[in-house]
Formats: structure tokens, C-alpha cells, sequence
């Protein structure tokens, strides 16, 4: 069977705020109006919805090339948004490299945190590319 992850919800407290910092470090559409966020391939959206009660935190992971990894690290570097090499604690600025390839992680201001991998830890050897659709 084959199944694949067409959108996910982000709980934000201001959702063109997320939807628009998040799309600008993938460098990807995404629209202000409707319940569209950003568009980060033909098969996955991001949809940003307006919560005004608590937000639970959230782990977003997103399994990106090398040259990606760059572009989208070089975006957060002038945003100026901390990063990190561990899922959770100080924002040291590194880059973690123990799993054979690249992994950072940062907070947006809603509590979410997410990571950006060149190499799937949990998929050893997965290419991502190898089943995206021509």
C-alpha cells in the first residue's frame, strides 16, 4: 500500500506570521488568505491554524538534499533565529554530524520545534527523492 502524508496542522497563535516564516526559510509558496500555509513539495502542506487557547509543542522534521540543508541553514543564520545540534536544550549554533549526515533544530516563538536532516536516522539509506513523483 502506498500512502503518503498530504498535510499537516501547525497550531500557531498568529498563523500568517508561522506560515510566513516557515515558508521563507524553505523558499516556498504559501498563501495569506484561506487555510493554506506553505506548499513544501506536490505532495505535503503545511496548514497553519489560529489557536488562541495553549499550543501543545509540536516536532516538525523535514529530510532535506545537502544544497537545501545549506540554502535553508544559511536562512536561519540571517534571521537571526538560534539554532542547535540536540532536539532540546541551549541553542549552541552547531550543527549536529553523529548520524552520518547534518541535522540543526530551532524554535518558533509558538514552542514548535523543528528539524532540518540531510540523513534519516529513523530510515537508514531512505532517499527521499527516489519516490517523489516525476
Amino acid at each position: 500500500m502506498a500512502a503518503w502524508l498530504d498535510h499537516l496542522i501547525v497550531p500557531a497563535t498568529d498563523r500568517v506570521a508561522a506560515a510566513r516564516r516557515i515558508a521563507t526559510l524553505f523558499d516556498v509558496p504559501w498563501a495569506e488568505q484561506g487555510p493554506f500555509g506553505p506548499f513544501l513539495n506536490d505532495r505535503l502542506t503545511l496548514d497553519f491554524d489560529q489557536w488562541s487557547g495553549p499550543i501543545p509543542t509540536q516536532h516538525y522534521a523535514f529530510h532535506v538534499g545537502e544544497s537545501e540543508f545549506d540554502a535553508i541553514l544559511g536562512r536561519l543564520r540571517s534571521a537571526g533565529i538560534a539554532y542547535r545540534s540536540l532536539p532540546h536544550g541551549p541553542h549552541d549554533g552547531r550543527v549536529n554530524e553523529s548520524f552520518g549526515g547534518r541535522i540543526v533544530y530551532w524554535a518558533e516563538p509558538d514552542g514548535h520545534v523543528w528539524e532540518l536532516l540531510t540523513v534519516s536516522y529513523a530510515r537508514r539509506g531512505f532517499d527521499p527523492r527516489a519516490v517523489a513523483p516525476a
